[in-house]
């Protein structure tokens, strides 16, 4: 159901009917000098390095009215559209909390009318980055977002 593609230091996450679902994040750990990061994860990369984790992001709430092409809305048009972001924001606060997640909360750097969530994500075991070895340890948090209507 999941794919996911490389891009530079992060991974793109498509569900299956190949939109974007996410990106994932290999936590790299401290890398020196600073100056070549992008030398040594490309190196990382190629040696197929072991990561204990990263980072997941996903769309969390589309308010839709931020973006319109429309240049005027009327109250009802607002007021549902902020009703659905308010619903979709107490589907995403119960989740957190009642998995204890931390996250942080963006503007979306690819839409200004999406707030994206990122939280961490630590494997039981180190996994080498290769894209298949991260997706079979990522999907199960992406199968579970989906389910909960998340996703």
């Amino acid at each position: 159901m999941w794919k996911l593609e490389r891009e530079d230091d992060f991974f793109r996450i498509f569900d299956k009917d190949h939109k974007i679902a996410g990106y994932f994040v290999p936590d790299y750990g401290d890398i020196f000098p600073e100056d070549k990061a992008d030398e040594v994860i490309e190196q990382m990369h190629k040696n197929h390095d072991k990561v204990q984790g990263g980072y997941l992001t996903v769309p969390m709430i589309k308010f839709g009215i931020f973006d319109s092409t429309e240049d005027d809305m009327d109250i009802v048009y607002v007021e549902s559209h902020l009703s659905d972001a308010s619903m979709r924001l107490g589907l995403w606060k119960d989740f957190l909390l009642q998995n204890q997640m931390h996250h942080s909360i963006r503007i979306s750097h690819t839409d200004q009318d999406m707030l994206s969530l990122t939280f961490p994500i630590k494997f039981k075991d180190t996994i080498q980055l290769e894209k298949n070895a991260i997706l079979d340890t990522i999907q199960p948090t992406l199968d579970l977002l989906r389910q909960k209507g998340l996703l």
